[in-house]
């Protein structure tokens, strides 16, 4: 048997699946797509998470999409992380005549121009798409001292402040609600709160607030609020039997990696937290692409480290994959590198001695193979040309294949600011979570009790300052004369008692010597 029918042979033997599947391209030998050799991806393991890795410019972006078509067509929905806002194209179709079509012949398959239902979304209050949001109390505090940055000590006083508000009915939607129980904590409030739960440090408390003007100054008030977003709405499925493939646009996270690790963190936890166990599935019920993943492992906290690994480990019983679209590799923590199933390897460029070294640590990453020499072929791949290698249906790697990518069937390019307005208008969702809601919550309920505890000081305070003053007018004011306090009443007084005494004692005999005659 020659090598092309043993290369023919493996390939054959590895790629075809009993289940459903996705055709990813044809399997290449010396350069040359071989004929009858489909590279196929089975969706029984998509579940086990993927990396597609490349130079840039290698077409790893496409080599995404061309999969989330794929999973759309299946009728998986899926999450496109898209932080250089280059994949809305998906929702147009292609152009009959163009690069695409040109290499679908080169594969001998139909190119058929498709458009795909899609969902844009957005996490800021200035940009089209449909809102995503998450309240504070949905964080919880566990959650919200790990975005922070908090330590134990401080982390205790965030738990102490939500045992407060679930106490008092106060609820905590955004972070104005936060700010303003913490400030309550350290100074109206704080003898209160320390009398039913324990002292609260006034350093601490001001540390925490400093973090969270921290986070709002990277724009995450426009993340914490209503209406909380529903993961559910991730996983719809279009009337005609697609999966919707939402696209979040993020390209101002960038330079924002403390707001872009909340989301992250959120999304992954909920994810987790809602959907229940499935165990083993035919296909995924939701398959996450975070686009350029190196930014998020190159900025990200170490808590969204750990999240990410632990969420990667437990996710996918869950019947939910995740897929990390970067440049090299290496970009992926060692830890969260070895539980990707699928490896879609794209070009590596070997400018340095250092990349020479990455260039040879990444392929020994891969499968051994007696068909190519990997450290030398990665530097020559072609533009839509990739290593492939992934899990089979029952969990075996497959054969490392060379592998020329089918084209996507979707716009290559991204879609216009016209375009872009008439998708959101069409959402069946957007008028749900993009209408401005304010509900009552713990800054409004305390800034009204604080009010009203003021007015009354007030109105206290105000009576009180007039009794005094009424007290001290009382003492200083002359006493109020009455007639018999006037002088000539007086006088006359005296002459009228004198007049009246005289009288009475001349009449018992005590008025003069005169005796009258005949007596004695």
């Amino acid at each position: 048997m020659s090598q092309q029918e043993q290369f023919a042979a493996a390939i054959n033997k590895g790629y075809q699946f009993s289940g459903p599947k996705i055709l990813l391209g044809q399997a290449m030998l010396d350069g040359v797509p071989e004929a009858n050799t489909p590279v196929y991806v089975p969706l029984k393991t998509m579940n086990r998470h993927g990396l597609i890795a490349g130079a840039t410019g290698t077409g790893k972006t496409k080599t995404l999409q061309v999969i989330a078509e794929g999973l759309s067509d299946a009728s998986v929905p899926v999450l496109l992380l898209d932080i250089k806002g280059d994949l809305s194209g998906i929702a147009a179709p292609g152009v009959a005549g163009s690069r695409a079509a040109e290499r679908a012949a080169a594969l001998g398959i139909n190119y058929t121009p498709q458009a795909y239902p899609v969902e844009l979304l957005t996490l800021s209050n200035n940009k089209p798409g449909v809102r995503l949001r998450a309240t504070v109390s949905e964080f919880g505090p566990v959650l919200l001292s790990k975005i922070l940055g908090l330590n134990d000590t401080q982390g205790g006083i965030v738990a102490l402040i939500f045992k407060y508000c679930d106490d008092n009915s106060l609820p905590l939607l955004d972070l104005k609600d936060f700010v303003r129980v913490l400030q309550f904590a350290s100074s109206e409030g704080k003898e209160e709160l320390e009398k039913q739960y324990g002292k609260i440090s006034t350093t601490s408390t001001g540390t925490i607030l400093r973090k969270v003007i921290e986070l709002q100054q990277q724009g995450a008030d426009a993340f914490f609020g209503e209406r909380s977003f529903d993961v559910d709405d991730l996983m719809r499925i279009a009337p005609d039997g697609r999966g919707i493939i939402s696209i979040l646009r993020v390209t101002e996270l960038q330079d924002r990696p403390k707001m872009f690790s909340t989301f992250m963190l959120q999304l992954l936890a909920e994810l987790y937290a809602s959907a229940p166990e499935e165990g083993d599935m035919d296909q995924p019920k939701l398959i996450l692409f975070i686009d350029e993943a190196h930014l998020i492992f190159n900025e990200a906290s170490e808590v969204l480290l750990d999240q990410i690994e632990t969420v990667i480990k437990l996710i996918r019983s869950k019947g939910i994959g995740i897929f990390f679209c970067t440049q090299n590799p290496m970009d992926i923590p060692a830890s969260v590198l070895g539980q990707l199933g699928m490896k879609v390897q794209h070009a590596l460029r070997a400018f340095t001695a250092a990349d020479r070294k990455v260039i040879k640590q990444a392929a020994e990453n891969y499968p051994e193979t007696s068909f190519y020499k990997t450290d030398e072929l990665l530097t020559q791949l072609g533009i839509g040309e990739a290593f492939v290698t992934l899990l089979n249906e029952k969990g075996i790697p497959t054969p490392l294949v060379h592998t020329m990518l089918v084209p996507p069937r979707s716009r290559m390019d991204v879609l216009t600011d016209f375009e872009v307005t008439q998708q959101v208008q069409q959402s069946k969702i957007a008028a749900k979570y993009n209408a401005e809601v304010d509900s009552e919550s713990a800054y409004e309920i305390l800034n009204r009790k604080l009010e009203a505890a003021q007015k009354r000081a007030a109105e206290i305070e105000e009576l009180e300052a007039a009794a005094k003053a009424e007290k001290t007018t009382a003492k200083r004011a002359p006493k109020e004369e009455s007639w018999m306090d006037n002088p000539m009443v007086k006088s006359a007084g005296r002459t009228a008692a004198t007049m009246i005494t005289r009288t009475l004692l001349g009449v018992l005999g005590f008025g003069g010597s005169r005796r009258k005659k005949g007596f004695f």
